[in-house]
């Protein structure tokens, strides 16, 4: 009777280049057109497997300095408050 195991097909998937800046949310900012999450454009995420290693590491260079383009003024009471 064969086993039902399935394979560790892990090393089929590695690959000796940069990772994904992928954190899995999702979700593209409506106005500054980046993904929340990783901070990428959609040119980027779309083209990122087409990438070259060096294309891919100016791209993780860039990220740290759009984060703050994302802070958004907090609302509600706490917002009148600090007014």
């Amino acid at each position: 009777m064969a086993e039902n195991t399935p394979k560790n097909t892990d090393g089929i998937w590695k690959r000796a280049e940069i990772e994904t800046p992928c954190v899995k949310i999702c979700q593209i900012h409506p106005t500054e057109r980046i993904c929340v999450g990783c901070l990428r454009t959609l040119d980027e995420i779309g083209n990122w497997s087409r990438m070259t290693p060096e294309d891919r590491r100016a791209v993780m260079a860039e990220l740290p300095a759009r984060a703050p383009r994302l802070s958004q003024r907090r609302g509600g009471r706490a917002a009148r408050q600090a007014e």
